[in-house]
C-alpha cells in the first residue's frame, strides 16, 4: 500500500454529512433532555434581550422535531445565515475580478521578491495582520483574504498547511483577544452592564502572547517540513508543489500602475471595512455594500469590459457556494437546539452545579463549558445572549469580577472556532484553502491545547489582580 493510499483509510465524512451527524444528536440528546425556559426580558435602556435568571419553568415540548423539520431545518439555516453568505458571495466575486485581472499575481510577485531571505518575517507580519482582523471582528469577513495570504506563503516555498495556518490561526487568536470585537467583547459587556471595550490593555497584553505562541509553532513546523518535505503533514501535496515549482517557467506578471491602484483599492476596502465596523458601526450589508463598490471600482480603474466584469463576478461568486451552504448548514444545529428548547435546560443545570463550588474551580468549569457549548452553538454573540445572563450573576455571587467572566467568555468562545468541525466559517475556510480538516486537526491541536491553557492562565490572573471594571 502506498503513503498516499494509507493516509486516505480513514478520510472524516464531507462537511455536510457531519452536519447532518451533529443533528441527529441534537434530535437524540431532544429526546432525552427535558425542555425548559427562562423568562426573558428586554432591557429598557440597551434594547438587548436578557434572561431572567430567576425565572425557569420546565415545559411539555409542544413542537417536537420531525422528519420534515430535521431536513426544513437546512433551507432555514440557509436562509438564517444569508446575511454572512451575501457578504462573502460578494466578496468572492469582487476578488475574483481582481484574480482575473492578474493584479493578484503581479502583486504576489512583487512581494515575493521583496521577501527574499525575510520569509519568516513575512509569516509573522502576515500572522499580525489577520489577527488584527480578527481582534476588530472580522470572523467570516476575513475568510475571502485567506486564499490571498496563502498564496504568498506557499510561494516562499513552504507547504500549504502553513500557509493555511498564518492566515486563519492569526483570525482564530485575533478574534478570541477580541480587543474591538463587538461580537463578543461588546455584547457579552453589554449583558453584564461593562463599558463597551474596557479592559483593552489586558486584551492587547493577550493578543501579543497569543500571536508570539502562535508564530513559534508555526514556523517550528515551517523550518522542520523546509528541511525535510517528508514530515510535512499535506507531503504529497507538497512534494507536487514543490516539483511544480522547480518546472514551471512562466513569464512575470508586470506591476503595472492600474493594477497598483486595483491593489492599494483592496487595502482601502480592508482599512474601510475595520473603521466602518468600528466607528460607524457598519454591519455585514454594509460589508457587502463595500465590495460591490470595490467591484466597480475595479471596473473602471483595470478598464474591464463591463458586461464580461458582471458574467466574471458571478463566476466568482459561484467559487463560494459550496462553502456558503457548509456555514447554512451550520446554523441548522441551533435551529433545531431551540426547536427542542434545550438549550436553557442546559444552562439552568449548568448554574446549580456551579452554585456551590470556589471561584477558580468555577472560571475552569465556565471555561470548559462555553469550549463545550460551542460545538453546537458557535455564534459569538447567539451564545453571550445564552450565556453571559448565567456566567454574570455566578460571578456576583462568588466574587468574580464582572470583566473576568466576559474574558472567560471570550477565550471559551474563540479559538474553537476553528477547531471545531461544526463552524461553518471554518469550513468555509478549508473548502476554498482545499484543505482537509483530518489535516488540520492533526496540525493544530496540540497548538489549540497550548492557546487554551494560556488562555486559562490569563484568566486566573484577571481574576487574581481584579480585572476592572467590575
Amino acid at each position: 500500500m502506498s503513503k498516499k493510499e494509507n493516509r486516505n483509510r480513514f478520510n472524516f465524512p464531507h462537511v455536510y454529512l457531519m452536519f447532518l451527524l451533529v443533528m441527529l444528536l441534537v434530535v437524540a440528546l431532544s429526546w432525552i433532555v427535558p425542555s425548559g425556559q427562562y423568562e426573558r426580558v428586554i432591557d429598557p435602556e440597551t434594547g438587548i434581550e436578557k434572561l431572567n435568571t430567576d425565572v425557569f419553568t420546565y415545559v411539555t415540548q409542544e413542537n417536537s422535531i420531525g422528519f420534515l423539520d430535521f431536513f426544513s431545518a437546512l433551507h432555514n439555516g440557509v436562509v438564517q445565515s444569508a446575511d454572512i453568505i451575501v457578504m462573502l458571495l460578494f466578496a468572492s466575486g469582487a476578488l475574483y475580478l481582481l484574480e482575473k485581472s492578474g493584479a493578484i499575481t503581479a502583486g504576489i510577485h512583487k512581494l515575493l521578491r521583496i521577501a527574499a531571505g525575510k520569509e519568516k518575517l513575512i509569516i509573522v507580519v502576515l500572522l499580525t495582520v489577520f489577527a488584527i482582523m480578527g481582534t476588530i471582528g472580522f470572523g467570516e469577513g476575513g475568510i475571502p483574504f485567506i486564499p490571498l495570504a496563502m498564496a504568498v506563503v506557499m510561494g516562499m516555498g513552504y507547504d500549504r498547511m502553513t500557509a493555511f495556518a498564518t492566515s486563519t490561526m492569526g483570525l482564530a487568536i485575533g478574534f478570541t483577544a477580541g480587543a474591538v470585537n463587538f461580537y463578543t467583547t461588546g455584547v457579552s459587556q453589554s449583558i453584564v452592564g461593562l463599558p463597551i471595550y474596557s479592559g483593552l490593555t489586558f486584551r492587547i497584553i493577550s493578543l501579543v502572547i497569543f500571536i508570539a505562541i502562535t508564530s513559534l509553532y508555526i514556523l517550528r513546523y515551517a523550518n522542520k517540513i523546509k528541511a525535510n518535505p517528508l514530515k510535512s503533514i499535506v507531503a504529497d501535496d507538497y512534494l507536487e508543489q514543490l516539483d511544480d515549482t522547480k518546472k514551471a517557467t512562466y513569464d512575470e506578471e508586470p506591476l503595472t500602475w492600474s493594477r497598483k491602484i486595483a491593489l492599494l483599492g483592496l487595502v482601502g476596502v480592508l482599512v474601510g471595512s475595520a473603521y466602518g465596523a468600528i466607528q460607524l458601526g457598519w454591519g455585514l450589508p454594509q460589508l457587502s455594500a463595500v465590495y460591490a463598490i470595490y467591484a466597480v471600482f475595479l471596473v473602471i480603474v483595470l478598464r474591464l469590459a463591463p458586461s464580461e466584469a458582471a458574467a466574471d463576478f458571478g463566476i466568482g461568486a459561484a467559487r463560494l457556494l459550496p462553502t456558503a451552504l457548509a456555514i447554512g448548514f451550520a446554523r441548522s444545529v441551533m435551529i433545531l437546539m431551540t426547536q427542542a428548547e434545550i438549550i436553557d435546560t442546559a444552562v439552568h443545570a449548568l448554574a446549580g452545579v456551579l452554585s456551590d463550588t470556589g471561584s477558580v474551580v468555577t472560571l475552569l468549569t465556565l471555561f470548559l463549558v462555553v469550549i463545550a457549548f460551542n460545538f453546537f452553538v458557535v455564534s459569538g454573540s447567539g451564545k453571550a445572549l445564552i450565556l453571559m445572563p448565567i456566567m454574570g450573576p455566578l460571578g456576583k455571587i462568588l466574587g468574580i469580577n464582572q470583566q473576568v467572566m466576559v474574558v472567560v467568555y471570550q477565550f471559551g468562545d474563540g479559538f474553537t472556532n476553528y477547531f471545531w468541525p461544526t463552524s461553518g466559517g471554518l469550513m468555509a475556510a478549508l473548502g476554498m484553502s482545499n484543505v482537509n480538516y483530518a489535516d488540520w486537526a492533526k496540525f493544530s491541536w496540540k497548538l489549540f491545547m497550548i492557546l487554551h491553557f494560556t488562555g486559562f492562565v490569563l484568566i486566573v490572573i484577571a481574576h487574581y489582580i481584579g480585572l476592572g471594571p467590575s
